[in-house]
């Protein structure tokens, strides 16, 4: 397999899971990384492992968006992947939902998606290539009891994902949408004893990212599932 044909990438919505382990493979392989979140201080033990720059942002709030890019655009050069990696939840029953909490979770998990891949596509078409990966879940596929607005965000990011490959590919533009349908591993979240490997790894989570990135575009992958392999489905 070829190197990451990529030279810089901006990570938003980073934190100590996936896209911890998105930043150091990328690192790793030589790109420039920059991560970005609501609070960056969280960043700062993942900025000096990675050299990664940090950006604080809202991915909700379109001019906090354009800035962000505006900020990468300066300090790390136009990013030619970016990964969007945000969400929020309002979990528990519809009926006493906090209409207000709900405005917020999918502003989050899909509008600031959609907010991304604009500021992203504006930068990669006028060079013919680039890529936008996007973290999805199990609710992009299926709602569950008591999550109603996680799934209404995950199910539109998808959508966007759907919508951005097809206007994106053509020009050069690799969108990849990416369904992690099972726990991922934490400190705070480990294996059971008795059930080694039931829950995502980070790390493998982001090796397929990176052959993602790899593909030829003559075979791109839309869409990839990844679970454990103790998950039903």
């Amino acid at each position: 397999m070829t190197d990451i044909p990529y030279r810089t990438a901006l990570i938003v919505g980073a934190g100590s899971g996936i896209s911890a382990s998105v930043a150091r493979g990328m690192a790793a392989a030589g790109l420039r990384v920059g991560v970005a979140a609501r609070n960056v201080d969280k960043l700062t033990p993942l900025a000096a492992e990675t050299g990664a720059e940090t950006f604080a942002v809202d991915a909700s709030q379109p001019a906090g968006v354009a800035r962000l890019f505006e900020d990468a655009d300066r300090r790390l050069g136009e990013p030619d992947v970016v990964v969007y990696n945000a969400s929020a939840r309002a979990h528990g029953p519809i009926a006493e939902l906090d209409p207000e909490a709900v405005r917020k979770a999918v502003e989050v998990s899909a509008y600031g998606g959609f907010l991304v891949v604009q500021q992203a596509a504006r930068r990669m078409i006028p060079h013919g290539r680039g890529a936008i990966l996007l973290t999805g879940a199990s609710a992009s596929v299926k709602g569950y009891p008591l999550s109603a607005a996680f799934a209404m965000g995950k199910f539109a990011l998808r959508g966007l994902a759907q919508s951005a490959a097809r206007e994106l590919g053509s020009k050069g533009i690799h969108v990849a949408h990416f369904v992690i349908d099972g726990g991922v591993r934490s400190a705070r979240r480990p294996d059971p004893a008795d059930r080694p490997d039931s829950t995502l790894d980070p790390n493998g989570i982001a090796q397929t990212y990176f052959d993602v990135l790899r593909q030829p575009r003559s075979a791109w992958s839309l869409e990839v599932e990844l679970r454990p392999w103790v998950e039903t489905f």
